[in-house]
C-alpha cells in the first residue's frame, strides 16, 4: 500500500515528473491551476498539467493553450508554441518526453466532451498533431528502447502501442492495442514505463497502479489509500521509489484524496528525458 509522500490536496492532481538534476518531485494541480514540488508551489494563470525538464532549471509546462518554457528560479514563463489556442473548450492533460528530445502532450475537452481532444509531439520547436479525436488524452510513455510509446483514451479502456522511428522518434504506421481493459470496465490513466519495459498504469476509480508486462499481461497491482488515482512516475536516488498522484474532483468525505502518495519498490524506473527545445 501507498502512503503519503505529500498531504497538499490536489482538485486533480497530474504530471509527476521526477528531475533528475533537481533530484526532486514535481506535479501539477490541474484545477488548481498549480506546480508543486516537496517544498514549492507556483501558481498560473491558466490549467497546468504536465512537463518536462530542459535543463536544472527549466521545464517545459503545457498550459491549457500553449506550451512554455518556465524558469524554477524566478517563477517566469516565456512562450514556446500556441496548444489549440483558438479550442476554448479543451485543456492540456497528460504528457512525456521522449528518447529523443520530443515532449508529447495530450489534450481533452475541459469537460471531457466527446473526441474534442488529440496528442501532439513537440521536437525541435515543431508541434505536430499525432493522433485526433480523443476524449480524454493519458497514458503517454516509453519503451526504454525508445522504439515503442504508449497512450490511451481512457473512456476507451484500451492502451494503444504506436512505433517510433529510430532515427528521430516520429511514429511508423499505425498504432494498434497493447492491452484491452474493457472486459473489466478499467479506466486506465496515466502510466510509466519502468527499465525493464514493463508498463505502470494509474487505474482511476479503483485505487491502485497496475503493471503489465511487455506482452499485455497483468504482472501485479500496487494498492493506494485514494481511489482515483491518475499519474505515477519512478524517482529517488536509484529510481525505486514510485510515486502517484490523485485527485479530489468529484469526491466528498474522501480525506485520502488529492493526495500524493509514494511505496519503495524493487524495480527500478527510467530515467526521464531531457526535452530538446
Amino acid at each position: 500500500m501507498m502512503t503519503p509522500y505529500d498531504t497538499r490536496v490536489c482538485k486533480l492532481g497530474e504530471g509527476p515528473l521526477w528531475h533528475p538534476e533537481q533530484r526532486e518531485l514535481f506535479w501539477f494541480d490541474i484545477m488548481g491551476r498549480t506546480l508543486h514540488s516537496k517544498g514549492q508551489s507556483w501558481t498560473f494563470d491558466d490549467y497546468v498539467s504536465a512537463a518536462g525538464w530542459v535543463d536544472r532549471d527549466t521545464l517545459i509546462v503545457a498550459t491549457a493553450k500553449a506550451l512554455v518554457r518556465f524558469d524554477l528560479g524566478t517563477g517566469a514563463s516565456t512562450p514556446l508554441c500556441d496548444l489549440e489556442a483558438n479550442n476554448p473548450i479543451t485543456r492540456s492533460n497528460d504528457g512525456r518526453a521522449d528518447a529523443h528530445g520530443g515532449f508529447w502532450i495530450g489534450t481533452m475537452g475541459v469537460n471531457a466532451e466527446p473526441n474534442a481532444g488529440a496528442i501532439y509531439r513537440y521536437y525541435r520547436g515543431e508541434l505536430r498533431k499525432l493522433f485526433s479525436d480523443i476524449t480524454i488524452s493519458n497514458a503517454i510513455c516509453f519503451a526504454p528502447d525508445g522504439l515503442t510509446a504508449y497512450f490511451c483514451d481512457t473512456t476507451t479502456s484500451i492502451i494503444m502501442q504506436q512505433t517510433l522511428s529510430p532515427d528521430d522518434g516520429w511514429p511508423v504506421g499505425a498504432p494498434s492495442v497493447f492491452v484491452d481493459l474493457t472486459a473489466d470496465a478499467i479506466n486506465p490513466d496515466g502510466a510509466v514505463v519502468d527499465a525493464d519495459g514493463y508498463l505502470w498504469t494509474a487505474q482511476w476509480g479503483l485505487g491502485r497502479v497496475a503493471r503489465y508486462a511487455p506482452d499485455g499481461t497483468l504482472d501485479r497491482v500496487v494498492d493506494l489509500p485514494a481511489t482515483q488515482a491518475s499519474c505515477p512516475a519512478f524517482g529517488g536516488d536509484d529510481l525505486r521509489t514510485l510515486f502517484c498522484t490523485t485527485a479530489q474532483v468529484g469526491l466528498t468525505n474522501a480525506p485520502a484524496a488529492g493526495q500524493t502518495y509514494f511505496i519503495q519498490t524493487d524495480i527500478q524506473g527510467q530515467p526521464e528525458h531531457r526535452v530538446i527545445l
